[in-house]
């Protein structure tokens, strides 16, 4: 298969993971823009229970789960012990095979104890249902107590929403991923692809010098938007695309780097 998207490690787990990954949350690509991706090498697919759309990459998978990583979640509604159990049954139902690759929290639910959600998550990786245990959208102070909870088995990754106008993670939920191997996900790293269009009606600071920065690289504003994303330590992205082309136009944010000097100055122009 052809590649052009580099990998990073799934947290201290030694898995590279494609640090362009397919998110499928409101998709209605069908089966095409996923099989292309992982053909580029973009082989994490995200989903969730509550997207509705494990059964199209369940489709999309089908003669290629090898070459594919899988991740889904459990809805933040379904965290009493039995339920995440009756819920990873009916993702790899949904998904069409017989071990999910990360299966995540999908929201923290302070009315459920994190310990009971845990101890369930651990017996899905006992019973080989599940290989590995992240989390979403879960603060520093959460994720804190997650990892208490789970005593036998890490949590690799936090998957939470990141772009250049979405930095709040930078305060303190990213150094801590970074101090302690847990990888972040970045979710809507195009800010629902307000980052990949120019704008006439929008001449803010930020998007001017991401313009001028895509010129400089021969690069799309999505590309440079993204590859700004990977220039971080221990993050990776998911973005999403309902086309082929857009897919392919997402996977070549990887195989190169922006300057030092670049992603300073989208840091400052998007402060």
């Amino acid at each position: 298969m052809e590649s052009t998207v580099q990998q990073k490690p799934l947290g201290n787990t030694g898995i590279m993971l494609s640090e362009i990954g397919l998110g499928v949350w409101k998709y209605s690509g069908g089966v095409e823009p996923l099989r292309r991706g992982v053909e580029l090498g973009a082989f994490l697919i995200d989903t969730a229970e509550v997207y509705r759309t494990e059964d199209v990459v369940g489709q999309a998978i089908k003669g290629i789960r090898d070459h594919v990583f899988i991740a889904t979640k459990v809805s933040g509604s379904h965290l009493r012990h039995d339920d995440v159990l009756r819920a990873a049954e009916a993702s790899l139902h949904e998904l069409g095979t017989d071990a999910i690759d990360l299966y995540q929290v999908h929201w923290p639910n302070s009315s459920v104890p994190i310990a009971e959600t845990m101890k369930a998550m651990a017996a899905l990786v006992d019973r080989k249902q599940v290989k590995y245990i992240g989390v979403s959208n879960f603060s520093t102070q959460q994720l804190r107590r997650a990892q208490a909870a789970l005593p036998n088995h890490p949590i690799v990754s936090n998957q939470v929403l990141y772009n250049l106008n979405a930095r709040e993670i930078e305060d303190e939920l990213l150094p801590y991923c970074q101090q302690h191997d847990v990888t972040i996900i970045a979710y809507t790293p195009l800010d629902d692809g307000r980052l990949a269009v120019k704008s006439r009606w929008r001449r803010q600071q930020g998007m001017t010098v991401l313009e001028d920065i895509a010129t400089q690289t021969h690069k799309t504003l999505a590309q440079v938007a993204l590859n700004w994303c990977l220039s971080r330590p221990n993050v990776i992205a998911i973005p999403k695309s309902d086309s082929v082309a857009r897919t392919e136009e997402n996977c070549r944010a990887s195989g190169w780097r922006l300057t030092q000097e670049q992603v300073a100055r989208l840091d400052e122009a998007f402060a």
